[in-house]
C-alpha cells in the first residue's frame, strides 16, 4: 500500500490525486495493468488518497511499480512527492487498513464516513474486476475488524466530526447559532450530518441546493430543510450565514469575482464557509474579503485537535482489537499454507482405503448392504483417525511455527503428488495461480 493523506500532505497535493482517480474505473484499470501488479483497489477521499495492490512480485518490485505510476499521476519529480507518501507491505499493509476501515487513521477519530468509503471503493474494484482472492479476502477482514471496533468500543459514540468542526466555528464566529441561516451546496452525507448537528443547536433554516433538483429535495426531506437550484446560488448566498459546501466539482463553485458583489449585497454582514470538498469548493481568496471566513478540511484539524483527548481511551482498546485481529489473521494465512498437503495427504489415504474395501468386498460372496456399509464406515474410521494426530500437528505448525520441514518429510514418506510452496518449479507458471502466502507481495 502507498498513499497519502491530510497528515503527509497538503490540501493542494490530495487535490491533484484526487482530480486523477475521480474516475475511479478508469484509474483502477490503469494500476492494475502495472508491471507485475494483479491486483489493486484505491481509496480516494477528502482526506487520504491510498492505493492497495497486490501481485506475485516481491513487495520492493511492486512498490517500484507503483511509486513510478504516482509520480506520473502527480506530475512532480519523484524528490518532491516522496516526502509525503508513506508505504507499508505484508503485515504492516494490512493493519494499516484495518486501522483506516475502523477510522483509527482519521482526521476525525471515531467518524462513520471512511468505512462507507471503503467498501464502496472495493465495490468499484470488484465491479471492475481489479481483485482477485488475496484483495478480496484482505478487504473483506478489515470491514469484519470495523465492525467489532464500533460494536466493542465505544470510540464512534462520542465522535469528533465535521459536524462538530462547523458548530465550534459557528459559535466563535457569531456567538450563537440560534436564528442562523444555514446553506448546503452539494448533496453529500457529510454536509447533511453537518446541518442535523448545527440544527440541534437553534440554526433557523437550512436550505440545500445541488447540481440536480432530485439531490436537493432528497437531502432537504433528510434534514428538515428547503430544496433550491443551484441557479439561485448567488441569492441563497446573500442569504445564508453558514455555507458549507460539499460538492464533487473539478473547480470553484464559488469563487472570490462572485462572493465580492455577494458581500456588497450583504452589507458585509459575516458568513463562514465550511469547505469539506476536495478538490474544494470555496475559492480561498475568499477569505481575503471583511467578515468572509473560509475552512477547508486542512484547516479544520486544529478545530479537531481540542476535543481528541475525550475518546484516547476507547482508542487505545480499538487499537488492541485490531492488533489481536491482526495476529489472528496472519495465523490463518500460515494454516493455509498447509491446506494443500492436508487435502493430498487425506485423498492419498482415501485412495488406498477404497482400494482395500472393493478388494474385501469382492472376496466375499454377495456380501449384503449393511456389511458393505460396515466395511466402508470401518475404513473411514481407520483413516480418520490414523491421520488425526498428524493433521493436527501440521495445522499448529502452519498456524504457530515453520510447517515445511513436516511438509517436506510427509510428501516423500507418502509420495504425494503436489507443488509445494517454496519449491522450485519444473516448469513456469502462469501468474493467475495462486501464490504462496510467504511469497505474495502487498
Amino acid at each position: 500500500m502507498i498513499g497519502l493523506s491530510h497528515k503527509t500532505a497538503s490540501i493542494a497535493l490530495r487535490e491533484r490525486f484526487a482530480h486523477k482517480t475521480r474516475d475511479l474505473p478508469a484509474a483502477l484499470v490503469d494500476v492494475s495493468g502495472l508491471e507485475m501488479i494483479d491486483e489493486a483497489c484505491i481509496v480516494s477521499t477528502c482526506n487520504r488518497v491510498e492505493f492497495y495492490v497486490s501481485g506475485a512480485a516481491d513487495a520492493s518490485t511492486l512498490s517500484r511499480s507503483l511509486r513510478r505510476h504516482l509520480v506520473d499521476l502527480a506530475g512532480l519529480k519523484p524528490s518532491d512527492l516522496d516526502p509525503h507518501l508513506y508505504a507499508h507491505e505484508g503485515s504492516e499493509a494490512l493493519r494499516h487498513l484495518f486501522r483506516v476501515a475502523s477510522s483509527l487513521d482519521s482526521m476525525v477519530l471515531g467518524e462513520p464516513q471512511i468505512l462507507g468509503q471503503v467498501k464502496e471503493a472495493f465495490k468499484v474494484a470488484v465491479a471492475e474486476g481489479t481483485t482477485q482472492s488475496e484483495l478480496t479476502r484482505t478487504f473483506q477482514k478489515a470491514f469484519s475488524v470495523a465492525k467489532r471496533v464500533r460494536t466493542e468500543t465505544g470510540i464512534a459514540e462520542n465522535a469528533v466530526s465535521m459536524s462538530f468542526a462547523a458548530v465550534e466555528l459557528g459559535k466563535e464566529i457569531f456567538d450563537t447559532l440560534d436564528g442562523k441561516e444555514v446553506l448546503l451546496v452539494g448533496a453529500g452525507k457529510m454536509a447533511g450530518l453537518a446541518a442535523k448537528h448545527l440544527k440541534s443547536y437553534g440554526v433557523a433554516e437550512v436550505r440545500v441546493t445541488s447540481r440536480t433538483l432530485a439531490s436537493a429535495q432528497k437531502l432537504a426531506q433528510e434534514v428538515g430543510g428547503v430544496p433550491s437550484s443551484l441557479t439561485d446560488l448567488p441569492m441563497l448566498l446573500q442569504q445564508a450565514d453558514i455555507v458549507i459546501s460539499s460538492t464533487a466539482a473539478p473547480g470553484y463553485v464559488v469563487d472570490k469575482k462572485v462572493m465580492s458583489k455577494v458581500m456588497r449585497a450583504r452589507r458585509y454582514r459575516p458568513i463562514l464557509f465550511v469547505d469539506i470538498a476536495v478538490p474544494r469548493d470555496i475559492d480561498p481568496k475568499i477569505a481575503d474579503l471583511d467578515n468572509a471566513f473560509v475552512y477547508d478540511v486542512d484547516d479544520m484539524e486544529q478545530v479537531l485537535e481540542l476535543n481528541r483527548d475525550s475518546r484516547a481511551r476507547e482508542a487505545a482498546a480499538a487499537e488492541k482489537l485490531v492488533e489481536d485481529e491482526l495476529l489472528a489473521h496472519e495465523r490463518w494465512l500460515k494454516s493455509q499454507q498447509v491446506v494443500p498437503v492436508i487435502k493430498a495427504l487425506r485423498q492419498h489415504a482415501m485412495r488406498i482405503a477404497s482400494q482395500e474395501v472393493e478388494r474385501t468386498l469382492g472376496a466375499i460372496k454377495e456380501p449384503d448392504k449393511k456389511t458393505s456399509q460396515s466395511i466402508k464406515a470401518m475404513s473411514n474410521a481407520i483413516v480418520n483417525k490414523m491421520l488425526h494426530p498428524v493433521l493436527t500437528q501440521l495445522k499448529a505448525e502452519g498456524a504457530e511455527g515453520d510447517p515445511q520441514a513436516m511438509v517436506d518429510v510427509l510428501v516423500k514418506l507418502f509420495e504425494l503428488d503436489l507443488e509445494l510452496p517454496g519449491q522450485p518449479q519444473d516448469k513456469p507458471q502462469s501468474t493467475d495461480n495462486v501464490v504462496p502466502i510467504r511469497s505474495q507481495g502487498a
